[in-house]
């Protein structure tokens, strides 16, 4: 896909939804005689959804594990919604649609494996990790340079915002706070 198509579909973008295992973790799930006992998380990719809440975009989680970790990592960065235990992410992606009020060139994608598929084919910004399966990056209409778990999830968000001109907005609330903490 050309640069300004890119462009053109990542300034319509009001919500952001993301696959978990892949992409914002690096895929690996650890277990111990109790179950799923940790995913490790990017604190850039946090940062990066804390952004796209600043400039008023949405997020969500539709995955099709479930996961007490999933669940206290979106709390805490306010993830505006999540589904866990989807079988078919295309029903989550129906329900937000009618919830918010949206329609499906306004939502982005970010995948990394054949169950994305149905989803990613649906939406007006279909984005894949850099170490996504190859049908998934031939589906994508932009792929990050990142690997899952490894800040991707950070670089195609500052790619939609830099694409909607607010990315500047955000560095210079992070340098006007920190002025603020020098001037008093």
């Amino acid at each position: 896909m050309d640069i300004a198509e890119l462009i053109k579909r990542a300034q319509h973008i009001q919500m952001i939804v993301f696959d978990v295992d892949g992409v914002l973790t690096g895929g690996q799930i650890i277990f111990g005689q109790s179950g799923e006992v940790m995913k490790v998380f990017h604190v850039q990719d946090g940062l990066g959804i804390s952004a796209a809440h600043r400039v008023g975009l949405k997020t969500a989680i539709i995955t099709g594990r479930q996961s007490d970790i999933v669940r206290l990592r979106s709390a805490e960065l306010q993830v505006t919604h999540v589904y866990q235990g989807v079988a078919n992410k295309l029903e989550g992606l129906q329900d937000l649609l009618t919830r918010y009020q949206l329609r499906v060139h306004q939502v982005a994608y970010v995948g990394d494996d054949l169950n994305d598929l149905p989803i990613m084919s649906q939406v007006g910004l279909s984005c894949a990790v850099a170490n996504a399966a190859a049908e998934v990056k031939e589906c994508a209409h932009y792929v990050a340079q990142k690997q899952g778990g490894q800040g991707a999830v950070r670089e195609i968000i500052e790619m939609i915002l830099k694409a909607q001109g607010k990315w500047e907005d955000i560095v210079q609330h992070y340098k006007n706070a920190h002025l603020a903490n020098i001037t008093q």
